[in-house]
């Protein structure tokens, strides 16, 4: 089974949102970018740093209690070397949430102490919060703002319109939607963020989605199959592990055939919830 994928989607919505951001972007004195922690790398839009050149940045890499914590060490540091700030959190739980607005003291320092000697000490800094769909940007905001402030939603491209929103110690945030960029152009890129689900699962083929996600993990995290289902994945195409899989749960079609959709939907499902551990699929950044 040819297990290639060329995913690409941008819906119109997206366009709109860009001129969204680059509409309200002087309204703001730094930008929050909120990535997946499991795909950090993936889940950046490239064109962001294009469109808020200027801009202090502060990375939220959420979902860490879903991520390889060595991993995320690594790209927090990265993010850091790069000159931005960097701050972990897992919205499920709340963690980390609550650093968010001392972040934004600390990295806006210098502008305060400039509104502080032109005697605007009270002056709250405003945030705009970037993040493609579906890596938790509105899970965040709700945490913040300790109330529904925004949509969520596990389908991308549900946060519409503008709002802005009360992150306490002087913060305020602008919400804007899940923002793609048209091109994916290397093809892990594209199979990361439909793994995790910022692409919309009706546009692709389920079975080589579960059959690549089987290959990544038997080259990234063996172990991880084989605490979960039972198998010994080297050597193994990722159709066979697909194959494996479903055995080991007894998913069956009438005449005893192996059910591999639904053992690649269970696959992603169970991806997507964390039940197969601690895993980040993009590679350590460049140093």
């Amino acid at each position: 089974m040819d297990t290639e994928m060329n995913i690409q989607w941008f819906p119109g919505h997206m366009a709109k949102a860009r001129r969204m951001v680059a509409e309200n972007l002087k309204l703001v004195d730094a930008v929050c970018e909120v990535v997946d922690a499991r795909v950090p790398r993936s889940s950046r839009n490239p064109e962001i740093d294009q469109l808020t050149a200027g801009k202090p940045r502060l990375i939220i890499l959420n979902r860490v209690d879903q991520a390889d914590p060595e991993k995320t060490k690594l790209w927090r540091a990265w993010f850091r070397a790069q000159g931005a700030g960097a701050l972990e959190t897992d919205c499920k739980s709340g963690r980390g949430v609550g650093a968010f607005p001392e972040a934004v003291r600390e990295l806006l320092k210098d502008k305060l102490a400039a509104y502080a000697a032109r005697g605007q000490a009270g002056k709250p800094l405003r945030v705009m919060v970037l993040g493609i769909p579906n890596v938790g940007k509105s899970s965040f905001i709700n945490r913040i703002a300790k109330r529904k402030a925004a949509e969520t939603s596990d389908r991308p491209g549900v946060t519409r319109g503008k709002q802005w929103i009360s992150a306490g110690g002087g913060v305020e945030l602008l919400d804007t939607p899940g923002l793609l960029w048209p091109r994916f152009e290397d093809k892990l890129t594209g199979e990361n963020l439909a793994f995790t689900g910022a692409v919309r699962d009706d546009i692709l083929d389920t079975e080589t989605l579960g059959a690549r996600l089987c290959e990544r993990l038997r080259d990234l995290y063996p172990q991880a199959l084989n605490a979960r289902f039972g198998i010994e994945p080297e050597g193994k195409s990722g159709f066979e592990l697909l194959e494996s899989c479903a055995r080991r749960r007894g998913f069956l079609v009438s005449g005893g055939e192996l059910d591999t959709e639904r053992m690649a939907r269970v696959l992603l499902d169970e991806f997507r919830g964390g039940k197969l551990g601690r895993l980040t699929l993009d590679g350590d950044p460049k140093v």
